[in-house]
């Protein structure tokens, strides 16, 4: 019971400096470009694991078809978008109702049904929703209290089912590249995206999901070629990092 009173794991500093940015996350020469980059890498990501956990054939283009997906801290819905039209029964939730706003038109304009929130993990998990596959992209570092966080969207993957998370680590290498390199060298991302001391080890991201009741079945490392200007998994997990956990059946 003393958990539930707990204050909601997000944080307001953090939401409001992503829905000033509402306007321009469809934009992939804007501030959210980097993620449109690296979009292809880990939605091949997601849809392998999904397929090889409830045995469909990633080739097919409704590979997805009947999964109920949760997107949390979607933004404008640049993931959720993907899953849809892979046939995920795609639920987008996100604290800011800017964000909202924009996947909802964009979803609209796209021709696409995705049940958008503006809502947070608590309040989800609080009403009993249940999910085949919960997503937590890039919205662990931004999160007052990871541990809870990670438990309460644990609390809503059904049996069998998996959650997926992508983070950044923290080390003096992502401090460097993350942080030095991609804020103020290269300016792929604003000033002030990230706050190293946020940054999660995959160490405190397995313990805090065990801690919930998952077993973590894999994870990678995220690095980008420079040669290639792509994003692609690798065994180096210093930087950007991937993982997925299940519940038993």
């Amino acid at each position: 019971m003393a958990r539930a009173e707990r204050a909601s794991t997000v944080d307001d500093a953090e939401v409001e400096r992503f829905s000033r940015l509402a306007a321009t996350w469809w934009d992939p020469r804007g501030p959210m470009a980097p993620l449109h980059k690296f979009n292809p890498v880990r939605l091949t990501y997601i849809r392998d694991q999904a397929t090889a956990r409830f045995a469909r054939d990633a080739k097919k283009i409704d590979c997805l078809k009947d999964l109920r997906i949760l997107d949390i801290g979607c933004g404008a819905g640049i993931l959720s978008e993907p899953l849809a039209r892979l046939g995920a029964s795609m639920v987008g939730a996100d604290p800011s109702a800017q964000n909202i706003e924009i996947a909802r038109a964009h979803a609209a304009e796209s021709g696409l049904t995705i049940d958008y929130r503006a809502t947070t993990a608590e309040e989800l998990a609080a009403a009993g929703e249940q999910f085949d596959v919960v997503l937590a992209m890039e919205v662990v570092e931004h999160v007052t209290d990871v541990e809870l966080f990670v438990s309460t969207c644990a609390s809503m993957v059904k049996p069998g089912g998996l959650m997926i998370s992508a983070t950044l680590n923290r080390t003096l290498k992502s401090f460097a590249l993350a942080i030095v390199g991609a804020e103020y060298v290269l300016r792929w991302l604003p000033r002030g995206t990230h706050q190293w001391d946020k940054f999660v080890t995959p160490r405190e991201l397995e313990t805090a999901i065990e801690n919930a009741g998952l077993q973590v079945i894999g994870e990678r490392g995220v690095v980008y070629n420079l040669f290639a200007d792509r994003w692609q998994l690798s065994s180096d997990m210093d930087v950007n990092y991937m993982l997925v956990a299940a519940r038993d059946k």
